[in-house]
């Protein structure tokens, strides 16, 4: 039953995307009004809940005030008006690129998001470290219900500079009952034809080509630089080692220096705040590029929409958005000052000022001034050894060496809209945005897509100028073959990856936590990242793992260390102190820690065992 009242919520905001479209988009044809529904849905599904969760907390009653919101909008968004009917045109080269990428990624969703096999939760190699940390996000928000949420996997955490709208969007469907699984996939696979059709809608707008714009496509989304030389001849079972091994493929083989993953597999899938935040800015840049280098004046309400959650669901997209607003803005400042041309840019940017401030005060920088390792002057990204540019060679490959030709030969909008990535690059490779170097990746792939647009136009007018179709044909096919051989054997990897991440006494230990526990109720685990009861129940837990705390700069050490002393010297105090109200052991915690479990049992009634799952009750 809430599995399918949340296909009729969802249903609800995507017709108020539709409807959104149909207005903010005039003269749209039907590949448009698909991306943009899809966008302005996920903009809604991301606004809305958490404005009314102010009001009511993140409860029922919240997300029926923003289906009332949201009915509201399709309602206003489909009244008869003039100047909104549909265009007639559309394009093959859309759906050869959406449809495949969107039914493989969607797939791979599935198969990596607790698939069940013999009774336990599996996923794939991409979702193996993530998930668990999004899972406990999401079921926290909505078990617990306070707005704005704490960071559940460490006691004492209230404010973490997280974008959290990338979970809420999958909370609200387990306000409505669904199933976790159901309610993780639902929203994610309702937002990739923004992702997807907006990439190319961006990439269509900017090279005037649905060939080109396909190409485009093509070598951002399965694009690989030439990585897989490394696993060619050699010892026996190199190569096949790309399929069994973890972690060692053509796109991320740190071993020797392949940091540059592949999108779908390494950040749409594992990385909800990716996914969630392309779904929003690719559509944005696709109407960015008809506002400012088209003249499309109406359009600003609509990149507002769109903008207006980027800051808490995904920050890096916020920021790329506005450096390629920046760069744009100056190219208008020197083609005219004519108040009818900069009102609109003064209204964009108005609106994103009065929207942005509350999410930048109240909650990413208090995260980022209280946490560690934030915003540090750091020189090349996440290369660890190499030359400067013999690192992007290997790891973007021909993208990257056909750049500066291409920028040449590009036209001078083009090149504008360029000069917004190179703006990302420049500050990507002197400044780190987080703890971890390496998601400096988040902003350089922005860079990335508009580089593979720009690569596309210059091949596709190589390819034309040759005599011979036959020789454009080999050209491209070699070009294609090089830029994205890598990708294809990462996806391959991914396809037959499969590790059990939940075991079905874990299964059960979190069944039991979500029915018979408060659901502020504090638990002791261990450290592990795979934690069924914060994950699959909701539940704060004293310290997570270090892995998710250390990238998110928290301080953690004290609760660390307080788990360790819990486990191995535990005394009553220390467990007031704390206000520990369950203490687990599983597995996990018998493996971390010498853990004195005998000291429990002689002072706390057991509530729970089955297999090697055993909770104590500490508190009445």
């Amino acid at each position: 039953m809430g599995n399918a009242l949340s296909l009729v919520y969802m249903g609800a905001f995507l017709a108020a995307g539709a409807g959104l479209a149909r207005r903010l988009v005039p003269h749209s044809d039907v590949q448009e009004r698909l991306v943009y529904a899809s966008a302005f849905a996920a903009a809604l599904l991301a606004g809305l809940p958490a404005l009314a969760a102010l009001a009511f907390d993140f409860t029922l009653p919240a997300a029926l005030v923003a289906l009332a919101g949201a009915a509201a909008l399709a309602v206003w968004g489909w009244l008869p008006v003039a100047g909104t009917a549909m265009g007639k045109g559309t394009e093959t080269g859309f759906w050869l690129c959406v449809l495949p990428a969107a039914a493989l990624t969607g797939w791979l969703l599935f198969t990596h998001t607790l698939y069940v096999k013999d009774g336990a939760y599996w996923c794939g190699q991409s979702t193996y470290g993530d998930l668990p940390m999004h899972l406990a996000l999401i079921q926290a928000l909505a078990q617990q219900g306070d707005f704005p949420p704490g960071f559940s996997l460490l006691a004492g955490q209230t404010v973490a500079g997280y974008h959290y709208l990338c979970e809420s969007v999958s909370s609200v469907f387990l306000l409505l009952g669904a199933g976790l699984k159901f309610t993780c996939l639902l929203p994610q696979l309702a937002a990739l034809p923004a992702v997807f059709g907006g990439a190319w809608l961006l990439a269509r707008r900017l090279l005037k080509s649905a060939g080109a714009a396909s190409l485009a496509f093509w070598l951002f989304f399965m694009g690989s630089g030439f990585g897989f030389v490394y696993f060619l001849g050699g010892e026996k079972g190199n190569f096949t080692r790309i399929f069994t091994a973890f972690y060692e493929t053509p796109t991320n083989y740190v071993e020797e220096n392949i940091r540059w993953v592949n999108p779908i597999v390494d950040m749409l899938v594992p990385q909800r705040a990716t996914l969630f935040g392309w779904a929003l800015l690719f559509p944005a840049l696709a109407l960015l590029a008809a506002f400012a280098l088209e003249g499309r004046r109406e359009l600003w309400p609509a990149i507002a929409l769109l903008a207006a959650p980027l800051p808490l669901t995904q920050t890096h997209a916020a920021l790329a958005l506005v450096l390629i607003c920046a760069v744009l803005f100056f190219r208008q400042l020197l083609a005219g000052r004519s108040r009818a041309a900069l009102v609109p840019w003064l209204a964009l940017a108005a609106v994103c000022a009065v929207v942005w401030l509350p999410q930048l005060v109240g909650e990413i920088l208090p995260g980022v001034q209280g946490g560690e390792r934030f915003l540090r002057l750091s020189f090349n990204w996440a290369n660890e050894g190499d030359n400067y540019f013999w690192f992007y060679i290997k790891n973007i490959g021909v993208v990257y060496l056909l750049l500066l030709p291409a920028f040449v030969a590009a036209e001078k909008p083009l090149r504008w809209f360029y000069g917004g990535g190179l703006a990302i690059l420049a500050l990507s490779e002197f400044v780190v945005f987080q703890p971890n170097d390496y998601d400096n990746n988040k902003l350089l792939f922005v860079w990335h897509l508009l580089g593979c647009i720009l690569v596309a136009g210059l091949v596709c007018r190589l390819v034309k100028k040759l005599p011979k179709r036959a020789a454009g044909a080999a050209l491209a096919g070699v070009l294609v073959f090089l830029a994205t051989f890598g990708s294809l054997l990462t996806m391959g990897r991914e396809l037959v990856s499969e590790y059990q991440q939940f075991s079905a006494d874990g299964i059960a230990a979190a069944r039991w936590v979500e029915e018979d526990t408060d659901p502020h109720a504090l638990f002791l685990t261990g450290t592990q990242h795979i934690n069924a009861v914060a994950s699959l129940a909701g539940r704060t837990i004293l310290c997570g793992s270090p892995s998710y705390l250390y990238y998110h700069g928290l301080s953690y050490g004290e609760q660390q260390a307080a788990a360790r002393e819990l486990y191995e010297a535990p005394s009553a105090g220390l467990l007031e102190e704390w206000g520990v109200d369950y203490v687990v052991f599983s597995g996990f915690e018998r493996s971390e820690f010498a853990a004195d479990e005998a000291w429990y049992q002689a002072r706390y009634p057991l509530v729970f065992q089955q297999g090697e799952y055993s909770i104590y009750q500490i508190t009445e």
